[in-house]
């Protein structure tokens, strides 16, 4: 396992107007703080403030006061302002990595891969100068018709724990190169990346209150949702508060895009590659501990498929634990581990199998080290109206039903409340098209088990994994972020009697 730098812990300031605004010394530690742990160890490395609405305030008064200028440059002038802060960061990113891997836990390629693919949406930025012009039409003789997007001004972005640096950077780069300006609140589980990063970006040249960071929890999402100076707010999380965002910022006449959780389903036909489909469903399922709204939750075999479940497991069962490429990290804190032990407990009690118990021995494993570890665990259900079949786990859990026919996999998977992922392992072309038509789900992957679009196909699910309209990437969600202001033109032709005068054109 990876040696990780030790921290002293500290509290973190919030981010205003390219400062360090921090809570007066004397209320720390308090309830005003949240301890930060590195979920490998249950140590405490930092600790968060609970941001009040008057922090809130200043962050988006910097915002507001940045936008008058911000907004007037040109695309191409802001895109050279982002070029540099791609550069920096991509300097920067062992750093960033290792902050990743102390506060969330995943291993240092996942980790780094995780920068790589947030500085991918970074590197999309730079062509909104030719993806935001705007058109230019004679519609009729003598009368022109054009379009231009305006930027619409702060917006608010609320991001989860399980990237501390690629979700945030679903929207910054694209807040920014719109024009916008941003109050941005990482996870409180999470914040020390992100508080790094608005560094590097200060240090890249990013002007002052152009991207602000408060920290907090419910309160400072609450305080954005309603703060009247904030146009639009951003969510990713689960469904249950998604949808309470969602309307909150709808009630106060905001735009609002807020992406939910999700139950992804993979459908393995007999005619799929056993070791590419046993390979896949495993990097799929315990990729980043399975916490990640595209992992892998449910495969469902049409017909039995012993071969398979058995090469699936076999591979779980070698899986080590520690921060190594390859390596099965730990879920994010105590609460987490504990829901996860209980799906699985239920799961025991049922008439379940539980084929790969990722609960045995894990302190063995670990040599007696503390955190919020559990292993791989493969459920093979009996009922497919089990909890777990149904309800997001978000830990390194797959449950696996037995489909007697295709009708059935698809009556299961279009069945689920979600619309994020879905999946068809197969050789035949035929099969996958019948499925990639009958699919409910935003993401569809072919032999791919985690089917993330990349740049410049945009990310978004659909059902009840998503509130709102459009993508949170890609083209989507710059007509999100911008509005269209027209301009209608029609210029009279002088008269004869007019140019005797005097036209000054001739």
């Amino acid at each position: 396992m990876q040696q990780q730098k030790k921290y002293a812990p500290r509290p973190l300031p919030n981010f205003i107007n390219n400062s360090h605004i921090q809570i007066s010394a004397d209320d720390f530690p308090s309830k005003n703080f949240i301890p930060v742990r590195n979920p490998s160890s249950g140590e405490i490395i930092s600790y968060v403030p609970l941001s009040t609405p008057d922090v809130v305030n200043l962050a988006v008064d910097a915002a507001v006061s940045a936008f008058s200028s911000w907004s007037t440059r040109t695309y191409k002038d802001r895109a050279s302002v982002l070029l540099k802060a791609l550069t920096a960061l991509q300097s920067h990113s062992d750093e960033l990595a290792d902050l990743i891997v102390l506060e969330h836990g995943k291993n240092k390629l996942e980790a780094m891969q995780e920068i790589a693919k947030g500085l991918e949406t970074l590197e999309y930025s730079l062509s909104v100068p030719v993806l935001a012009a705007g058109r230019v039409e004679e519609v009729s003789r003598g009368v022109e018709c054009k379009d231009l997007r305006k930027p619409i001004g702060v917006v608010a972005s609320i991001v989860p724990f399980n990237f501390p640096f690629m979700v945030p950077f679903w929207t910054l780069p694209l807040i920014l190169a719109c024009g916008n300006t941003l109050v941005l609140k990482p996870s409180e589980k999470v914040p020390m990346t992100m508080s790094r990063t608005v560094e590097i970006l200060k240090e890249a040249g990013v002007p002052a209150g152009v991207v602000n960071i408060v920290h907090g929890a419910i309160d400072t999402v609450n305080a954005l949702c309603d703060h009247p100076d904030v146009k639009a707010v951003t969510f990713v999380g689960s469904t249950k508060v998604a949808e309470i965002v969602y309307k909150r910022a709808l009630a106060s006449n905001k735009r609002a895009l807020c992406l939910g959780g999700a139950k992804n389903h993979l459908v393995a036909t007999p005619d799929c590659n056993l070791e590419m489909t046993a390979q896949d469903v495993v990097n799929s399922f315990t990729g980043c501990t399975g916490q990640r709204c595209m992992a892998a939750s449910v495969l469902l075999t049409v017909t039995p498929q012993p071969a398979l479940i058995a090469s699936i497991v076999s591979k779980a069962k070698s899986i080590v634990f520690g921060s190594d490429a390859g390596q099965l990290g730990p879920v994010i804190d105590k609460d987490a581990l504990k829901r996860i032990n209980d799906y699985i407990a239920e799961a025991e009690t049922s008439t379940s199998k539980i084929l790969l118990d990722g609960r045995s021995n894990v302190y063995e494993k670990l040599e007696g080290k503390e955190g919020y570890w559990i292993g791989p665990t493969v459920i093979l259900h009996q009922d497919k109206n089990d909890r777990a079949m149904k309800e997001e786990i978000f830990g390194p859990v797959l449950s696996i039903y037995e489909c007697k026919d295709s009708e059935e996999a698809l009556e299961i998977e279009n069945g689920n409340p979600y619309g994020n992922a879905a999946c068809i392992y197969t050789t035949r072309g035929d099969i996958a098209e019948f499925f990639t038509k009958r699919f409910n789900a935003g993401m569809i992957g072919v032999n791919i088990g985690v089917p993330v679009p990349r740049e410049p196909f945009s990310f978004g699910g659909i059902n009840s994994s998503k509130f709102g309209y459009g993508d949170i990437t890609g083209d989507g969600v710059i007509e999100f972020l911008t509005q269209r202001q027209k301009i209608t033109t029609k210029w009279v032709r002088p008269s004869e009697s007019e140019d005797a005068k005097g036209n000054w054109l001739t």
